[in-house]
């Protein structure tokens, strides 16, 4: 039997999600090698080398993407910069997951993956959600009709503001001219990605961003309402100045609901007529570990993964019509 190949991996970026959420997944995924890490400021990448035991440290990107030996690039970066290194990884022909959110607008996502496209190259984006055992088995529930055909769903999201926030020290991930939306862009993403994963892909989108607070130039009060191609609605409001945290999904059927968070990891809940069902699903201790398998079982013709460049753009879609962003071609 022929072996599978080793796919050798360079990352840019080195920062708090790599640590323990997906960089040591890439290590201890059969046929993947975190060959190299990238961090302009060279010490802190010879640490985080040292610490995780990558081989090679790179302080320039262009070095890292056309390396010889890299068959595949993580860009792990703030988003206002995606596209740029995107678009050099292409160019050097490799294969590429970019973290989400995959860019801060739709457009971008379409040049990014126009790139990949006229190259014929694999492109996957960071919506590990897709990929997690609890959010699968909603997912087999609702192909299943255990709560009938669904109509509508609900979630509401909130969080106090953190002390960087109450001291305005910067963030980029509350600054608009990387992040328009704020913690909408980095939290709400991920929810609005898996929403159309469950429930097929969203059709319609529309809503208000506010800055209450003005803590910050990115927006902190949202609300949503969407609509899937199935028929499905939809409507969300996220508030990130409130007096506390709160994570609630509720998805309505015509025979039941299904009741969950989208960040913790609670039970999930299905309630119909009598029968009500709690299942206590954790998360791996990587959390992108599914996703990154995935990544390898499709890189080795062994299926496709559910979080590409397409699917990706579709939901920068949908943030973009919720934000009110200017928008030049509609996602069809």
């Amino acid at each position: 039997m022929e072996a599978t190949k080793t796919y050798k991996w360079g990352m840019i970026g080195c920062g708090s999600v790599t640590e323990l959420k997906s960089a040591p997944a890439y290590q201890k995924t059969e046929g993947f090698e975190l060959y190299a890490v990238m961090r302009r400021d060279v010490a802190k990448a010879q640490n985080y080398a040292k610490r995780h035991n990558v081989p090679h440290v790179f302080s320039n990107a262009d070095e890292l993407i056309n390396h010889p030996e890299i068959d595949a690039i993580y860009i792990a970066t703030p988003p206002d910069s995606h596209e740029y290194y995107a678009l050099k990884v292409a160019e050097a022909g490799k294969i590429c997951c970019i973290e989400k959110p995959m860019a801060p607008s739709f457009e971008a996502c379409l040049r990014i993956n126009a790139a990949f496209e006229a190259r014929n190259l694999p492109l996957f984006v960071a919506y590990y959600r897709r990929s997690l055992p609890r959010f699968l088995q909603l997912k087999t529930w609702i192909d299943q009709k255990k709560i009938g055909d669904i109509r509508h769903i609900h979630w509401h999201f909130s969080k106090p503001a953190n002390d960087i926030d109450k001291s305005k020290t910067y963030n980029w991930r509350t600054d608009a001219t990387i992040a328009p939306g704020g913690y909408f862009d980095d939290l709400a993403s991920h929810g609005l990605d898996l929403f159309a994963f469950l429930l097929g892909n969203i059709s319609e989108a529309k809503g208000t961003a506010i800055n209450k607070l003005g803590l910050y130039s990115a927006k902190d009060y949202i609300t949503g309402n969407w609509k899937h191609h199935s028929g499905i609605t939809g409507f969300g409001t996220w508030d990130f100045g409130a007096d506390q945290r709160e994570d609630v999904v509720k998805i309505y059927g015509n025979e039941g609901n299904i009741c969950f968070s989208v960040f913790g990891d609670g039970p999930i809940i299905l309630d119909r007529d009598n029968e009500s069902q709690h299942l206590n699903i954790p998360h791996p201790e990587h959390v992108q570990w599914y996703h990154v398998q995935n990544m390898k079982m499709h890189l080795d013709g062994d299926g496709l993964h559910p979080s590409t460049g397409a699917s990706a753009a579709q939901t920068a879609w949908v943030m973009d019509s919720i934000l009110e962003n200017k928008i030049e071609v509609k996602k069809k």
